[in-house]
């Protein structure tokens, strides 16, 4: 259904994650996989969406696309009781973010920017999660067999602890994965 999208451009998807490059491939089954690193600070001013926008776009940046290119990258971030959830770097701050998520509501927001030489375009998805609460001992775990190190607020939905720990949501399941693809997929046929 992108098939004037798919011949009129090569497709770059500017990022690592092995979940974004998935849910892409249910839509576009030809793209290429390529990221440049970033430090992904925001100014202290953006909040939920602004946020997560902003990292998108900045990922974009060290991209300049050639007349038949089309850049997508995404950010995802974790968002409960006003602070901000990005990726841990050690299993304790993973364990404290797990810490802090179990029993409660959280907001996983995705900014999206897609890019072409001539064009760009920037939105982003929310969706709202619920955790059971978490004994430590499963929180222990997750983090020991999983390593959540790349993932926004230490977890993956469709792990083990999206499996017994997530009591609900509202919004999309594939935001909370890293690519809101409803989205992405309207946008871009709107992109053209």
């Amino acid at each position: 259904m992108l098939g004037d999208l798919t011949e009129k451009y090569q497709i770059i998807l500017a990022s690592n994650s092995p979940r974004r490059k998935e849910l892409l491939t249910k839509i576009i089954p030809i793209f290429k996989v390529e990221s440049k690193a970033v430090e992904e600070i925001y100014p202290n001013n953006l909040e939920g969406g602004g946020v997560a926008t902003y990292l998108s776009q900045l990922k974009s940046k060290p991209f300049q696309p050639q007349e038949n290119e089309l850049i997508i990258t995404a950010d995802t971030i974790v968002i409960i009781d006003g602070i901000i959830l990005g990726k841990p770097k050690t299993p304790e701050e993973a364990i404290n973010m797990l810490t802090l998520l179990s029993g409660k509501k959280h907001k996983v927001i995705t900014g999206v920017t897609i890019r072409t030489k001539d064009k760009e375009l920037s939105f982003y998805d929310a969706t709202k999660v619920e955790f059971y609460k978490l004994q430590p001992d499963e929180i222990e775990y997750y983090v020991k067999e999983h390593k959540p190190f790349d993932k926004a607020g230490a977890y993956g939905i469709q792990e083990w602890i999206g499996h017994v720990g997530i009591k609900k949501i509202e919004g999309d399941f594939y935001n909370v994965m890293g690519l809101p693809i409803h989205r992405v997929y309207r946008e871009l046929k709107q992109f053209i």
